[in-house]
């Protein structure tokens, strides 16, 4: 039905027949300014947050991947971001940010008097980092547990023989840990780019696409072009924008993913 939309003009009276535009809209989203701009801010974000995700939760995974005291608690810590709900996330980083907020605090208290509290959310340059930290820290838990399932996977036989022939430490990790990885390594990065593209809740929550428009996502974009504007037809057409880089990314992954199993 979106699809069909797309196509289409809505009003206002939903009860309406649709009428047929054409390419209209498809004409409109390619001359859109905004279109752009959150099109770039959403790959902005891909680039900020897939990297971190793929290489924090791959060092998380080789870190509890031990048989040591304690360590079933230091994976659980790791794990229980994932546990708390992105509302509670959201409002708590907020509080962290704001300009009296814990943040700003331990600053205050490190560099005294002279030091100006910092606009985390209200600075175009800072706004989208640190919405982009909420999103790190939801999820290197999570991706943390689909390396160390890889991890328990690779006999140990393999890392016996590897010390043997003289690789140790980290060596061991790049002759062997990462190469029998690669189809994790590849799943991890197409679904957190899928997940960093479609992020919305974090952006809605604290910043609502400001300063300066510098948070806006196309999923926030496509919210506020339905919710706030009303223009559904439009709003499709930037949802099927939406399926058509989602889809993308889901054919590299098959692409260059080895293992058909993880799919």
């Amino acid at each position: 039905m979106a699809l069909v939309m797309s196509f289409s003009a809505t009003g206002l009276d939903v009860s309406e027949p649709l009428r047929f535009v054409g390419l209209a809209n498809f004409r409109r989203l390619l001359s859109d300014p905004m279109a752009l701009q959150v099109m770039t801010t959403t790959v902005l974000y891909l680039i900020g947050v897939v990297p971190p995700i793929v290489l924090g939760s791959l060092g998380l995974a080789v870190l509890v991947n031990r048989s040591l005291p304690g360590m079933h608690l230091l994976r659980g810590a790791f794990y229980t971001p994932v546990l708390v709900s992105i509302v509670v996330a959201a409002i708590a980083f907020r509080w962290l940010y704001a300009e009296n907020g814990l943040i700003n605090g331990w600053l205050l208290a490190l560099f005294g008097d002279s030091f100006t509290p910092i606009g985390f959310l209200t600075s175009p340059l800072l706004a989208l980092p640190a919405v982009m930290l909420v999103t790190l820290w939801k999820g290197l838990g999570y991706y943390m547990v689909i390396f160390l399932a890889g991890l328990q996977g690779i006999p140990k036989e393999l890392y016996e023989a590897a010390e043997l022939d003289g690789s140790e430490g980290w060596r061991q990790h790049l002759d062997i840990t990462l190469p029998l990885l690669r189809p994790y390594i590849t799943l991890v990065a197409v679904v957190s780019s899928i997940a960093a593209t479609k992020v919305f809740e974090e952006v809605f929550l604290m910043t609502q696409g400001g300063p300066a428009d510098s948070t806006r996502t196309i999923v926030y974009y496509v919210y506020d072009q339905a919710f706030a504007e009303l223009e559904i037809s439009y709003a499709c057409t930037l949802g099927l924008a939406l399926f058509l880089m989602v889809m993308l990314l889901t054919l590299i992954r098959l692409a260059f993913s080895s293992d058909r199993s993880l799919i």
